[in-house]
């Protein structure tokens, strides 16, 4: 007779291995634990940990208990009071669901659990080492549930040894309860460490007022709100600040449960990408409400992943929602009318001139032309196609769209996006400006690079953008990758102007290129247009090909450092920068502008 190979695993193991899926570490434990009190409905949960919550997790909660019958089931495999039958996880409104938890920790560590249910005149308390019952008696016992977790993984010495230093387990602990705290602001957090408390916050009436007991307050951020579709967007996201870390924690949650899903870090990179090339993991702690049947939380042995029904729809409202916050806008146009040009003593004469608005804080002015030109200016505006500077003046080359106005933005951009007066250069290369809130020191650069960069941007999404051929076409000499490299990507490039043909060996036959560019500076463009698009396959990230160029022809276009610039040019700079819809950086991530309050100026000349 032959001897079965296959055989039934003991229970004990069993749950061992399913404690494996579910718990990778102290803050596992918690993670479980503090979801079944909220799913409890406590009002308050208490955590300790000993030793990063090696030695010791207890947390405790106020909610409805159990009773005897239920305790002793909740530590078996698979039972829970979260679903009844298959239908119901086609909509799942609690946290825990699976049933796994509790005899998965218990199976890998001394567990104590106590609870007493609402109304009962006493409570139960069930002791289990290493997954098996060592005690199961009544006593008595506050209202809610305890459980306490002692030597972790104590029967399994080969997963103890991969935990981090009691410090490490310990943020993670903390990260946790601190995670669950936003999401659940009506619930009180406390979590203690060696008789330490790091997290206290008790009940708050909102999630802003919750959001103020962890954080402070917090300047750098910006609220989001969006709400479309059935779905709601709401929270918190790092502002496009002068300064300030390129990354940053990023807690999502969808309908109150943390995850990390792709499609929503997709569209977080998504939208500020928007307002610069560089790269960043910017701090967002957001929430989206979805429809129940919208969603599905069982994908992941953790629940810490979803899946979306209506994936790209959730990716679009989450990229506008940030898009919005961050300072998105439309400006007014301007009427033109006949005038005579101002000049300043020793400039060149030019064919236009601001009048600055005589009340402060009124977002518009008169732009004044000589009837020659006044034709093309308003030609331009109609067609929505910048004109030029003049021919001999310092920052040749760069566009003047004579549209103005205020961008209808947030408080983490109004610094720039209010009328500012030019008082002159410092170095040929800041600009000082003032307003009825201070001094602002601008640099002209990287201020005009954010205007370009996204006058060329629109125009690459819309189809607009202005080719000049050359009289002479140009013989490129470039590098074998540059040459192949450009080669590989002609289609994206004749998107954005450039016009050009293997010319056989390394060498490309360019007979066009953008008219925004010095058909002398193409050469230096086109090179590191080929550095961006190197590693790209023909085709692929096509979107983030063309931003990289914008950003690229925008930087080789813009004004320099060291160029002197006229009253009318430096106005013109600050006018457009209002207009631009992330005005506080340039599309690498460099810092716009530098100010200096009036309360500051007061403070320091003790007028406070």
């Amino acid at each position: 007779m032959a001897v079965s190979r296959i055989h039934r695993l003991p229970p004990e193991l069993a749950n061992q291995i399913a404690a494996g899926e579910v718990v990778e570490r102290p803050a596992s434990v918690v993670k479980e634990l503090v979801e079944n009190a909220v799913d409890a409905g406590a009002t308050r949960i208490a955590v300790v940990v000993e030793f990063g919550g090696k030695k010791l997790i207890s947390v405790e909660d106020d909610g409805m208990g159990m009773s005897v019958e239920d305790a002793r089931l909740a530590l078996e495999r698979h039972a829970t009071s979260k679903i009844r039958e298959a239908g119901d996880l086609a909509a799942i409104l609690t946290l825990g669901f699976r049933g796994e938890a509790l005899p998965s920790i218990a199976s890998v560590s001394k567990f104590r659990l106590r609870s007493r249910e609402k109304g009962a005149l006493s409570g139960t308390e069930i002791r289990i080492d290493a997954g098996v019952q060592v005690s199961d008696r009544e006593v008595g016992a506050p209202e809610g549930t305890l459980i306490e977790v002692a030597d972790l993984f104590y029967n399994l010495p080969a997963r103890r040894k991969f935990l981090k230093a009691d410090t490490a387990e310990t943020a993670q602990v903390s990260r946790l309860v601190t995670q669950m705290a936003l999401g659940y602001p009506e619930v009180g957090f406390t979590l203690t460490s060696r008789n330490r408390v790091l997290i206290e916050a008790p009940p708050a009436g909102s999630s802003e007022e919750r959001f103020y007991q962890i954080y402070g307050d917090r300047p750098d951020l910006v609220p989001v709100s969006k709400q479309a579709a059935g779905m709601r967007v709401s929270g918190f996201a790092a502002a496009l600040a002068e300064q300030g870390p390129v990354r940053g924690p990023q807690h999502v949650f969808v309908n109150r449960r943390l995850v990390k899903d792709r499609t929503i870090a997709h569209a977080i990179q998504q939208a500020y990408s928007v307002a610069t090339i560089k790269e960043r993991s910017p701090e967002v702690h957001l929430f989206l409400e979805v429809p129940p049947d919208r969603v599905d939380v069982n994908v992941h042995p953790t629940k810490a992943e979803v899946r979306f029904l209506d994936q790209g729809l959730v990716h679009e409202i989450l990229r506008r929602a940030l898009v919005d916050s961050l300072g998105q806008g439309s400006a007014p146009e301007l009427v033109l009318r006949p005038g005579v040009p101002a000049q300043e003593s020793g400039a060149a004469a030019v064919p236009w001139s601001f009048e600055a608005p005589s009340t402060p804080g009124v977002g518009q002015g008169t732009l004044t032309a000589r009837p020659e030109v006044e034709g093309a200016l308003a030609h331009a505006i109609a067609e929505g196609i910048p004109a030029q500077w003049p021919a001999g003046q310092a920052g040749q080359g760069g566009p003047v769209d004579p549209r103005m106005g205020i961008v209808p933005g947030h408080e983490s951009v109004a610094a720039l996006i209010k009328p500012m007066t030019p008082l002159g250069q410092f170095r040929n290369t800041f600009i000082i400006a003032v307003d009825d809130e201070g001094v602002a020191i601008i640099d002209q650069h990287v201020a005009h690079e954010r205007i370009l960069f996204e006058q060329i941007a629109e125009r690459l999404t819309t189809g607009r953008v202005e080719v000049q051929a050359l009289l002479t076409p140009v013989v490129l000499e470039l590098t074998s990758g540059e040459h192949q490299t450009l080669l590989s990507h002609v289609d994206e490039l004749r998107r954005v102007g450039f016009e050009f043909e293997d010319f056989g060996g390394n060498s490309l036959h360019v007979s066009a290129v953008p008219a925004l560019l010095d058909w002398n500076k193409c050469e230096a463009v086109l090179r590191a247009v080929a550095t961006d698009l190197d590693g790209l396959s023909p085709g692929a990230g096509v979107d983030v090909a063309l931003r990289q160029m914008a950003a690229t022809m925008a930087c080789h276009a813009a004004v320099k450092a060291n160029d002197p610039l006229t009253r009318e040019k430096m106005q013109y700079l600050l006018d457009e920068l209002r207009r631009t819809s992330h005005s506080s950086v340039c599309p690498h991530g460099r810092p716009v502008v530098l100010r200096l309050t009036r309360r500051e100026i007061e403070r320091n000349f003790d007028r406070v």
